[in-house]
């Protein structure tokens, strides 16, 4: 698709952006009732338990960071 096909090209870029707003705006929102945003939300939950009954099994956001900053640099 192009802005042309839909004789957008002329639009200025602060009316470009009010429509895309207005496009992402209409989009639906994801079913949050279906069956897999149900078992999602549920393992969500139990890892979330897990982690707040075990703080010292989790590594720190320090150490995530600089192992995955030493992975890009290579």
């Amino acid at each position: 698709m192009t802005l042309q096909q839909f004789g957008l090209e002329s639009l200025s870029r602060e009316d470009r952006l009010a429509l895309a707003q207005i496009l992402w705006d209409s989009v639906d929102e994801p079913d949050l009732a279906s069956q897999e945003s149900v078992e999602v939300f549920a393992e969500l939950e139990r890892r979330i338990a897990l982690a707040d009954a075990h703080p010292e099994s989790g590594i720190p956001w320090e150490k995530v960071r600089a192992d995955a900053r030493s992975r890009w640099a290579k």
